[in-house]
This record gives structure tokens, sequence and C-alpha cells, in this order.
């Protein structure tokens, strides 16, 4: 079925680093940035192949905040480009920016043209300029864009080049299902964690509360209190591990942490209270015992199968794709959620009707989040 092939990818890939030559030994000593680069080349993954003599990288993806092992949306993104190299013995090379900003990612850009890039993926809104700039300066190179679309930097340009396809997700459906399944797990009092208060992430959180809501309207249940709140970053912090902390104490069974590396925070909360924790992009089961699911998106997936396209002529230059419920772009991992009540026939069900469109969800990103159409979710704001 469509929607296991993000987790199909997920299970057979691993982050190696480029394919088609000799294999260097374990603890090779990273790549040394270039100096005077306004970006880090990549560090070659362990277990990574180095280029041909040339030394060129047909595919590249430049990290956006974090880590290629982020266990978040680097690393999902990184694992569908290294599936497709290593099925098709491509070569490949991951480029990590000295900081976060519009000139240090497009720095990483050029280092990627430079290196002989045909494909340069970029995972995150935060590419949407340097992207918009990339695509003209070099024509002759695609660019996949994850979680954005290509403006230029007073938002009054939007395009995308022909080069370039844009991807999105529908996390509203992924947050809707992780909260409809903790719901009918049996979890009543929730929380929902997110980072940065950027589209993915509200979408993530309106999801996350509509989905508790259509589960317990199903079960009956008059009342489910939800903290909602934004930690302004990504990061984990003695803040964000303190808050949660302080949630459990309050009656807090579950908590959607939904920023990257916010999840470790909760996580760590979690461990101490004996709680539980969603978790979020990639299946983040291995992380922690706490993690009873994640939501989804298909990262890998949308990787490869750009990339597929481009070798078989059939680039989506100039659009603008959504990933959803019907095309493989949201899911939850069964295999490795520790449910105890949920079943696969109630994923089953409830997938099916987001994959036809039975269940319409508000996604509207300009909303308040106490302006859902929820009447038994209770939400308390955490500013």
């Amino acid at each position: 079925m469509k929607r296991f092939i993000a987790m199909a990818l997920t299970a057979v890939m691993t982050l190696a680093g480029c394919s088609g030559a000799s294999q260097p030994s374990s603890g090779e000593t990273p790549a040394a940035q270039a100096e005077g680069s306004a970006a880090a080349p990549a560090t070659q993954a362990e277990g990574s192949t180095v280029a041909p003599v040339s030394d060129t990288y047909e595919l590249a993806l430049v990290t956006d905040l974090g880590t290629i092992d982020d266990k978040s949306f680097n690393q999902g993104a990184w694992e569908g480009l290294v599936a497709y190299a290593e099925e098709n013995g491509v070569t490949h090379k991951y480029y990590q920016p000295s900081e976060q900003s519009d000139d240090a990612y497009l720095g990483a850009i050029d280092l990627a043209v430079k290196g002989g890039a045909k494909i340069i993926v970029t995972p995150g809104y935060l590419f949407e300029v340097p992207v918009f700039l990339a695509q003209e300066r070099y024509p002759d190179v695609n660019f996949i864009l994850l979680d954005g679309s290509p403006h230029n930097e007073d938002y009054s340009v939007y395009e995308t080049a022909a080069n370039t396809v844009g991807v999105t997700y529908a996390e509203e459906q992924a947050g809707f299902l992780a909260g409809y399944a903790a719901v009918k797990d049996g979890y009543t009092n929730l929380g929902f964690m997110g980072g940065m208060a950027v589209p993915a992430v509200v979408r993530f959180g309106f999801g996350f509360v509509q989905g508790a809501e259509y589960a317990a309207d199903e079960l009956g249940i008059a009342s489910i209190p939800m903290k909602y709140h934004y930690t302004g970053a990504f990061a984990a912090t003695p803040e964000a591990q303190a808050t949660a902390a302080s949630w459990y104490n309050d009656g807090v069974e579950v908590i959607f942490a939904c920023g990257g590396a916010v999840g470790n925070s909760v996580m760590s909360a979690a461990d101490q209270a004996g709680a539980k924790v969603i978790g979020v992009d990639v299946d983040q089961s291995g992380e922690s015992d706490t993690v009873i699911t994640s939501a989804m998106k298909g990262l890998s997936a949308s990787v490869y199968d750009c990339i597929d396209n481009y070798y078989n002529n059939k680039f989506p230059g100039g659009e603008n794709l959504v990933f959803a419920a019907n095309n493989a772009g949201v899911n939850l991992p069964l295999e490795t959620s520790r449910f105890e009540k949920f079943s696969e026939a109630d994923y089953e069900a409830i997938f099916a009707l987001l994959a036809s469109e039975s269940i319409t969800l508000e996604a509207n990103v300009d909303l308040p989040v106490t302006d859902l159409p929820v009447t038994i979710v209770a939400i308390t704001e955490v500013k």
C-alpha cells in the first residue's frame, strides 16, 4: 500500500554517504571546511563511498537546521536520496551550512554545484529564498525544495522555475492520525509542544486537536483537556524539558512533540515522569521507549520519487506538489508503535477516510488555535 512506502524505505535505508567506488575505513576523518567558504562541506557519513577520481557528486542535499542524523527532517530527506543513489549507483553527498542564513545556505548550494550536483535537495522552508535565487543562478541544476515554495525576500514574488519542484505535506492529516490514535488508545489528557510556529508545525498541531476531537466524539468522551505551546525554536533546552515536566506533573498523559530536537527535551521529561510522547516527521520510536507513535511525513518517499522522475525524464519542474494520505504523504508507523488498544483495523478505517477526503480538516494557519471547530477538546494555550 502506498502509505507504507515511506516506512519500507526507512527500514531498508541507512545513513550512508556516496556510492560508486571504494569504501573508506570506519572512523574516517570528515572533510574539512573550505577556508573562507560560507558553508561547511558535508561530513562523510560512516560507511559512505568515496566519489570517483573526478570528485563529483551527482546528488546532493544541503541540511537545514540540525544535523544529517537528527532523527527528523534532514534525516528523512537524506534517507530517500541515499536509497535512490545506492539502488542506482549514483554518487551523492550532503553539505552542512555554517549557520542559519540565506547567504550560508546559498554558499552550501554553491559548493554542491561546484561538486558536480545535478539535483540538490533542500529540506525546509528556510530554503525558500535561497532556492528562489539559486534556481536562476544555476538553470542547469535541478532543485527539490521540501516544505515550501520559492519566493523572494519580501514575499512579493513567488516563482517555482522549470528546474525546481516545491514539495509540501498535509501535516494536518498526520497530526490528525496521531491525535485520533492517542484518544482511541485511551489517552484523555493531552499536550502539544511545537517548536517555531511555522506553517508546517501549526498544521501538525491543528490536525492533532481535530483528530483527538474526532475520536472523542466516536467514543462519547465529554472532555479532552489539551495544553498547547510553541517553544519558539527547534532546539532541546532545559526550559522545554521543564515545561514538559510540569505538564506531566499536572496530569498530561502524552505530549505531541513537534519541533525537531524539542522532542528530546520532552522525551527526557516523559522518561522521568513515566509518561508518553508522540514523535514527528520520521519514526522516532528508537529514540525513547516513551514514544508511542510518530506523526510521519513521507519525506523519504517524496524525495525518492522526485529523483526517480528526474532520471526518467519526468521531473515535475515548475510544480508545487502536495503529499498527503492519498499518495504516501503521511502515516503512522504501526510496526513500531506502542499502542495497547488502537488496532490496525482502527488505523485502516480512519486512514481510508482521510485518503478519500471524506474528512475535511481546518488547516488555515492564520487562525488562532482556539478558533478551531472543536467542542470536546478544551485547549489551554501556554505562552
